[in-house]
């Protein structure tokens, strides 16, 4: 089984709330054929609460999401909801609410009629369904809009209609496919603060699958971090942020480079002993994950001439491979070893084939199982 990282610790309260009320996926594997995408998940949303899926194209997250739609059928492993097991159910009996990727409203309904879809399909009496349809408008701000069609609609309006729909039914558990995906950028931004409000003002376990990693920070009480269907790391964005299980938790969430490094008194080694950080210089944080790593953001070198490097060691010569102009920044990726760094400087650096590299003092980490 896949169990969360270290770095989030297994509340045994929340998971049982989350099958007692919520989302509880144990052991997941899916395989299509002999291709296994999906490898032993095991995640929880606890009623409230909002879980983010994210990982690079093929690692299995929109599976999972089908997986617990009931969708695409679960190889092994269990699923629960509302302290039922559904692992075997078709997905007219699971009561969850579904947003896929590109909305699926009726275009030929009115907004307030595409809402009140799924209550009609379950038979609920008139009134109530006019009294959920009311407050799913209001909770989408849709009220002014009820008898406009879809094709009088914005993208992001659609949108609202779509999560209008999935949530009038009362689901044990709210599903979203990638959310924003379908809005111009300049809509993602209000759009993605929006969701998060509404989803605020439910109680349901919501998962939502994206690859946009600032929507997942913004949107996730936690985050699941996919790679090749298995879970890397289970934990809140926080966790994420300042201790990343792995190089490629923290280039992928954030384009943070993580450094194998040592601690040498009153230094931190790394890069084969060829680079020698001054601790006084770097923020030390506990980590969950054993070893002593330099966690390096764009913003925590900085670049000094060459000619001028002190020779202690502390001073890392790297080549640059590739220059940036931003108009706020001047962006290079340079090449150190066998590592490329990213590095983010004033836009009116100048820099040559190579350049000195210092760390801004406490914009770079050190991570360290003993501090």
């Amino acid at each position: 089984m896949t169990i969360p990282s270290p770095a989030a610790p297994r509340d045994e309260e929340r998971i049982d709330r989350a099958r007692a009320r919520g989302l509880a996926v144990e052991d997941l594997t899916v395989r299509y054929g002999d291709t296994t995408a999906v490898d032993g998940v095991s995640l929880d949303v606890a009623p409230a609460e909002t879980v983010a899926v994210i990982g690079p194209s093929g690692c299995g997250k929109s599976t999972t999401l089908r997986a617990v739609a009931g969708l695409t059928p679960a190889d092994t492993g269990t699923i629960s909801l509302a302290g039922r097991e559904v692992t075997t159910l078709g997905p007219d009996r699971r009561n969850v609410g579904l947003v896929p990727q590109n909305y699926a409203v009726f275009p030929h309904m009115s907004v307030a009629a595409n809402i009140a879809y799924g209550l009609r399909a379950r038979g609920v009496p008139a009134p109530t369904r006019r009294e959920r349809v009311h407050t799913m408008l209001e909770l989408t701000h849709l009220t002014d809009l009820a008898e406009r069609r879809p094709d009088q609609l914005s993208g992001g309006q659609r949108q609202r209609v779509a999560l209008a729909r999935a949530l009038a039914i009362r689901p044990d558990a709210l599903l979203l496919d990638e959310p924003l995906a379908a809005l111009d950028p300049q809509l993602r931004g209000d759009l993605r603060r929006e969701l998060s409000g509404m989803l605020a003002a439910t109680d349901c376990a919501t998962l939502i699958v994206t690859h946009d990693q600032r929507e997942a920070l913004s949107l996730g009480t936690r985050i699941a971090l996919m790679r090749e269907g298995r879970l890397v790391q289970f934990d809140t964005p926080r966790g994420l942020w300042d201790d990343p299980a792995d190089a490629f938790v923290a280039d992928f969430l954030s384009g943070a480079v993580l450094l194998e490094a040592a601690r040498d008194h009153d230094h931190a080694v790394t890069l084969d002993g060829m680079w020698r950080v001054p601790v006084r210089d770097l923020a030390v944080r506990p980590t969950a994950h054993g070893s002593t790593r330099l966690l390096l953001r764009h913003d925590s070198l900085t670049v000094t001439d060459v000619d001028d490097a002190a020779d202690d060691g502390s001073v890392l010569v790297a080549e640059v491979r590739h220059t940036e102009f931003t108009g706020e920044a001047l962006h290079l990726t340079v090449r150190a070893g066998d590592h490329t760094l990213g590095v983010r400087v004033p836009p009116d650096t100048r820099v040559g084939r190579s350049v000195a590299l210092t760390v801004a003092p406490g914009r770079a980490t050190l991570l360290h199982p003993h501090t």
